[in-house]
């Protein structure tokens, strides 16, 4: 059994900054070492920062509340239906909302929006590859911007939703091509972009061969009919019965 809190080598998404999380001190280390970002504090919902920090300090009125403004393009649905479909408050929603019209007077997200939230989050990586992957798993309909509504529905799922949910999720970001199918190249992207977005703060430094070390392990596990592509029943089977990689998937909801 692994220590709670900690991520063996088996970690879906690669133990990456070799930290003991929630310390940031390096790991087997006899002396002091100048505290590091985990990855777990640097990754905690980028989005949900992103949005909150946009919101108002001051009371907003009942047409807010009802999520029913003439100004943007695109009117959300209203605020008891997305409740019913989100595992949202009612106060959550409406501070969620908040400061999603201050960010996107429009009630739209696009790609760049995402681009550049990740960059500020995590300036001395590259996240530009990240944030499109992650952007077309929002982005449901695929039509280059995100409603509010898709936007608090994915939300929901990666913060309070459950395993399945959750694995389902991950899944449709694996799947880049959205072809119902997961091939090795596209796990490898997906981990590559990851690596990329963590920049300097991973530590030790990763080998370059780490991301494909961590891939071919997975997909050994996951192909098990061994036909070159996992299908989602293959890719939630797997992770329910793997311990190390069900842990890891608890950093799903803090990598958005």
């Amino acid at each position: 059994m692994q220590e709670d809190g900690k991520l063996g080598d088996g970690s879906l998404l690669g133990d990456a900054n070799g930290l003991e999380h929630g310390t940031g001190r390096q790991k087997e280390s006899g002396k002091w070492q100048r505290p590091r970002f985990t990855r777990k504090a640097l990754m905690r919902c980028c989005l949900v920062k992103w949005i909150i920090a946009s919101t108002g300090p001051k009371e907003q009125d009942s047409s807010d509340s009802d999520l029913e403004l003439s100004t943007v393009r695109h009117q959300p649905e209203g605020l008891d239906q997305l409740q019913a479909q989100t595992k949202f408050t009612k106060k959550e929603l409406q501070s969620l909302y908040r400061g999603f019209k201050n960010e996107c007077p429009s009630g739209l997200v696009d790609e760049e929006t995402f681009k550049t939230i990740y960059s500020q989050f995590f300036p001395q990586g590259d996240a530009t590859t990240y944030a499109h992957f992650l952007f077309n798993a929002f982005d449901l309909d695929r039509n280059g911007s995100i409603r509010f509504e898709d936007f608090v529905i994915g939300l929901s799922v990666l913060l309070r939703g459950s395993v399945t949910e959750k694995l389902n999720w991950a899944f449709n970001l694996y799947d880049i091509n959205k072809d119902g199918y997961i091939t090795k190249e596209e796990m490898l992207l997906i981990m590559k972009s990851i690596y990329d977005m963590m920049g300097r703060y991973t530590y030790p430094s990763v080998r370059d061969e780490a991301p494909s070390e961590h891939v071919e392990k997975f997909f050994q596990k996951m192909d098990r009919n061994r036909d070159g592509v996992v299908t989602i029943e293959e890719f939630i089977e797997t992770c329910q019965k793997d311990e190390n990689i069900m842990n890891s998937m608890q950093l799903f909801e803090n990598v958005i």
